[in-house]
């Protein structure tokens, strides 16, 4: 049997790269916000770096797409250490940041554990994450960085102490499953389009549309169809309905291209609008069934592959 040829994993110092945080490291990970979204398992887009914060200053500031949360990032080239422990929880605060993410190239334990203690005691809607930065080079390769989570939220053991029941209901589970597949069968479909990894317990599942203030979203609607859908919402109700129009005024060619009508919701009394298809249950079907998890995936692959090009070439101002 021939013996298989295998390189030799090798670890690299982040100080052999950067050789100033502020200046090398922060700018990285800025333009790279993309891997560090993979590794925490949600969309962000960053909106600016060095924001003050008292006499201090936060390294990256940035909103979840969909859902606009605050996202601060804390990074630094050294072991975790106490004076940035101290202004993480200023910039959480000060900033009122929903998703708090201290990256580092090795945590203390103490410095973990307060991050535990941290999600295990604070309310659900506020998540920290600590994570590891590696660089990693096979044989004589250019170094590659890997982000691994040592910190996170344990939104279960949230949902849980703060619900009456005890924990999600049955039903809340039953989604949770079935959009969770429904996603895993998406990014198998389309790799890349999507950081998101964690479905919840609601009856609609959301991630970016490559915009902000555009998203796609799964979900079950009130007259219980399945629906996919392209919400335009971008925090104003004037330029979300001029966007909406934009898109309207390409009906033809959108149909055309998802090979079939679509309903154009404008919802004038509404701040954001919504472009949608809806699928009737068959007699007796379950919404997670084998074959509802199909079309969710394969429509809104389709709606990627139609809208998402689109989208990105709206003006910026509309």
């Amino acid at each position: 049997m021939t013996e298989p040829k295998l390189g030799r994993l090798n670890r690299v110092d982040a100080r052999d790269i950067w050789k100033h945080e502020a200046h090398g490291f922060t700018p990285w990970l800025f333009r790279h916000i993309d891997l560090l979204a993979e590794a925490l398992g949600v969309d962000i887009e960053v909106t600016a770096s060095e924001v003050a914060v008292g006499s201090f200053a936060v390294d990256i500031v940035g909103r979840t797409t969909p859902g606009g949360q605050i996202v601060i990032v804390e990074n630094q080239l050294e072991p975790t250490d106490h004076g940035h422990m101290g202004q993480l929880l200023t910039y959480a605060a000060g900033l009122d940041a929903a998703i708090v993410v201290w990256v580092a190239p090795r945590f203390r334990d103490e410095h973990r554990q307060t991050l535990d203690w941290l999600n295990a005691h604070t309310s659900e809607g506020i998540d920290f994450f600590g994570v590891e930065m590696e660089l990693l080079r096979v044989d004589d390769s250019l170094p590659a960085p890997h982000f691994k989570l040592v910190a996170e939220p344990n939104a279960w053991a949230k949902a849980t102490r703060e619900s009456v029941g005890g924990g999600p209901s049955e039903r809340g589970a039953r989604y949770q499953a079935f959009f969770q597949e429904v996603l895993n069968g998406f990014k198998k479909l389309r790799p890349g389009l999507t950081s998101a990894s964690r479905a919840g317990t609601g009856n609609w599942f959301s991630f970016g549309a490559g915009r902000a203030g555009f998203s796609f979203s799964w979900s079950l609607a009130a007259n219980g169809q399945l629906r996919v859908e392209l919400y335009v919402d971008t925090g104003a109700a004037e330029s979300s309905k001029a966007y909406f129009d934009a898109l309207f005024a390409q009906q033809g060619r959108v149909e055309a291209g998802l090979g079939s009508p679509l309903s154009w919701e404008r919802m004038d009394n509404r701040r954001a609008s919504r472009i949608a298809v809806y699928r009737a249950l068959p007699p007796g079907t379950d919404f997670d069934s084998a074959g509802e998890r199909e079309w969710m995936v394969q429509t809104m692959a389709r709606w990627n592959d139609v809208f998402r090009p689109m989208v990105r070439d709206l003006p910026s101002q509309p």
